[in-house]
């Protein structure tokens, strides 16, 4: 028997739950990594940025590690990987450079906060959109459509509206500027990695990797060039924590984890409202100063999100290669 064409086109209701329960999950995600800053801040009273972000790596890996070994130990029924097939070289390529590209942006952004707000190395780095759906175009042979190319016009205009009252800063500002426009363009692969490598593993397990590569990567750096690897004082471990287990243990994790539903590209664009919930802490903890242009750059980018979430580009894409399923690696 055929169904009515009105009850084929009618939405189902369990898909609109699981939706809801998706973007939930990016929210949640976006305040968790909107503390980075404030806790980047704390750390750096002690800690060159080097060691700050190792530490932040290091901390999710013990915490999360260890919590994810126990579970796995205590847990009465394993649940089975649904993979068919051996890992590919490709995918372990991918699994072992986020470290190093992680590490990166990490680092670039944590220089780019000595030299700037805030409020303008927030603006900067996300601008990631841009190179996240070049990418997604280029690579993964992503397709936008005019609805999802206006919204991100508009939100990153709004973006821009931001950081314009600073844009006549002197050297020290372009300085900062400069490393928080880098960080943005290895963000963006980033995305694009994370993006394909939930297909094959799960998001915790990504994130272990590249807190353990880039904590691998990080150690001789610090060792040798700042010298000091843990803090001492209780703000800079305040910082730290904060940052391990707030920003990437919730925030990265959880925007990893959103990547099964939504694309890359949306969740670059998504953290645009990053610079609200940060600007806002940044008022409160180090007095920076909000101003009119600044809620009228939020609003810009809010409706900006607001449009292109109404696009197929917002959504993740069916996996592409069926051999290809999430592992609990």
């Amino acid at each position: 028997m055929t169904l009515p064409q009105e009850l084929l086109d009618r939405p189902d209701p369990e898909s609109k739950r699981v939706d809801f329960i998706a973007f939930g999950i990016l929210c949640v995600a976006l305040i968790s990594v909107s503390f980075a800053p404030i806790f980047v801040r704390l750390g750096e009273t002690e800690l060159g940025a080097n060691a700050t972000v190792t530490n932040r790596l290091l901390i999710f890996s013990l915490v999360f590690g260890c919590g994810r070994l126990i579970r796995q130990t205590f847990s009465r029924s394993q649940p089975e990987s649904t993979r068919k097939s051996p890992f590919t070289l490709q995918e372990w390529l991918l699994l072992g450079s986020i470290g190093a590209v992680s590490v990166t942006t990490l680092g670039l952004w944590a220089i780019a906060l000595e030299y700037t707000s805030v409020a303008k190395c927030m603006l900067l780095n996300n601008l990631t959109p841009i190179f996240t759906s070049l990418g997604s175009w280029l690579f993964l042979r992503k397709r936008f459509d005019n609805k999802f190319i206006l919204g991100m016009v508009i939100a990153l205009a709004g973006a821009i509206a931001l950081g314009a009252e600073d844009l006549h800063g002197g050297e020290t500002s372009l300085l900062g500027d400069f490393y928080a426009l880098l960080s943005a363009v290895f963000l963006g692969a980033y995305f694009l990695i994370v993006e394909r490598l939930r297909y094959s593993f799960s998001s915790t397990a990504i994130l272990l990797w590249r807190g353990i590569l880039g904590s691998i990567l990080l150690l001789p750096i610090v060792i040798f060039t700042e010298g000091q690897l843990f803090p001492t004082t209780l703000v800079a471990w305040v910082g730290v924590i904060g940052l391990g287990i707030v920003s990437e243990g919730f925030g990265q994790r959880l925007l990893a984890e959103s990547m099964s539903k939504f694309s890359s590209s949306f969740v670059a664009l998504f953290l645009l409202l990053e610079p609200i919930v940060s600007t806002v802490l940044a008022w409160f903890i180090f007095a920076e100063t909000i101003t009119p242009i600044t809620w009228v750059g939020f609003a810009v980018v809010l409706s900006g999100i607001y449009l292109a979430q109404s696009s197929g580009a917002a959504t993740q894409d069916a996996v592409p290669n069926p051999r290809l399923t999430t592992s609990k690696l």
